[in-house]
């Protein structure tokens, strides 16, 4: 019996999507291969040798996205521009080296599956350096506005969610063979579940008839109350599914609510494609993660707010794509539901339509399945050596300059 490939996939906790995404493609893997394949998912920024500003960063990502967000936009932008970019992976570099290294060293993988940007120049270092390789699939985690940062020559497989996207990869040079156009990763349980909503109405204890509108809420989505008293006093005949998210006053709040139309809330939820497709629309920010599932159950978006910077490209997708709208509330939010509600409901039925053709919930399985295959092949040596001659000298010198410890 021949040995697992061992298989190392790397995310982070800077947002939902991330991880969201590697445990997606883990799922995959463990699903298809079984004993096959050996899985691991971690994150370099949890080990105590990265930065505290890497690792507080993520614990404080939803602090500054939700009082701050020009300054997380200006940061966001700034990664973008070739002129920081040198800078950005050359920082990387030096401050994840070892702990990318480490990894590699430790868990000797066949390949490496990336779903956050940074990690890339840290990889090429620790291949040129250590001499050891493995090919590299990164999966991008948005839908349009991404970063240049996500554009490396280390990948071999830089998966891609959409043509817009594609185009992108190309403009920064990647071969054309290296860019696959998948989608962002949703969990395969979604893929799984192929019940009617009735059906998963009834078991969650919802009526079963009328419109359901799904309002989901996080630490980062500041309107979502303000949607949700549209919504109970629009009369409308609807019912209500709320997911605060983790927002522990949010959650209060709406148990407070005194409701006029049925409404079920709740906290922080492990079935939320289920209630996806439970629904007949969401109401929620444009987060790459939550709009990726709404669009693989099938279902339309009223996006109520974003992030600037990141989270643009996910509304210009949606609303150019006609599979949802961007709408404030209160205005905005209501004139566009009266709208998706008359002629019988057609229009909601189109933006349905719309977005079941640019939603794909088996993105995972065909992300694991190209994972597999690279990892058979094993690393490619096309251009290794004059790699090698190009890299090294750099690599080395930065890392001595500031006192990094690269020889084994």
């Amino acid at each position: 019996m021949s040995e697992p490939k061992r298989i190392l996939i790397l995310s982070a906790d800077a947002g939902f999507g991330h991880r969201s995404a590697a445990l997606a493609i883990a799922a995959a893997l463990e699903e298809t291969r079984g004993a096959a394949a050996v899985v691991e998912v971690v994150n370099p920024l949890d080990d105590p040798r990265a930065p505290a500003v890497l690792r507080s960063g993520q614990a404080t990502y939803d602090e500054i996205v939700r009082e701050l967000p020009e300054l997380q936009r200006i940061g966001y932008d700034a990664v973008g521009r070739l002129s920081a970019l040198g800078a950005l992976e050359q920082a990387a570099t030096v401050l994840l080296f070892r702990v990318v290294a480490d990894l590699l060293k430790r868990h000797q993988p066949d390949v490496v599956v990336n779903t956050y940007p940074i990690y890339q120049a840290p990889l090429e270092a620790a291949f040129t350096i250590r001499r050891h390789e493995c090919p590299v699939v990164t999966v991008i985690t948005d839908l349009g506005t991404v970063t240049r940062a996500w554009f490396h020559e280390v990948a071999d497989l830089c998966v891609v969610p959409n043509e817009r996207v594609r185009g992108m990869a190309l403009e920064a040079k990647l071969a054309p063979a290296a860019v696959e156009v998948i989608a962002i990763p949703v969990h395969p349980r979604l893929a799984r579940e192929t019940r009617p909503p009735a059906v998963l109405r009834a078991e969650l204890g919802w009526q079963t008839e009328p419109l359901t509108v799904l309002g989901v809420g996080s630490r980062r989505v500041t309107k979502l109350a303000e949607a949700v008293d549209v919504l109970n006093h629009a009369g409308f005949p609807l019912q209500l599914a709320l997911v605060a998210g983790g927002d522990d006053d949010l959650y209060q709040r709406l148990q407070k609510t005194d409701w006029h139309v049925p409404a079920h809330v709740y906290n922080f939820v492990d079935n939320l494609p289920a209630l996806i497709k439970a629904a007949d629309l969401v109401v929620t920010k444009a987060g790459g993660l939550i709009t990726t599932e709404s669009l693989a159950c099938g279902r339309p978006m009223l996006i109520i707010e974003y992030i600037p910077g990141q989270e643009v490209g996910n509304v210009e997708y949606v609303v150019e794509n006609g599979a949802g709208a961007f709408a404030e509330p209160p205005l905005s939010l209501l004139r566009t539901l009266c709208h998706w509600l008359a002629d019988d409901g057609r229009p909601l039925r189109q933006a349905a339509e719309q977005a079941r053709r640019l939603g794909n919930p088996r993105a995972a399985y065909q992300i694991a399945e190209r994972v597999w295959t690279l990892a058979l092949q094993g690393p490619s040596r096309f251009g290794r050596l004059e790699r090698l001659a190009r890299l090294l000298p750099g690599t080395s010198a930065l890392l001595d300059r500031f006192n990094i410890k690269w020889r084994e």
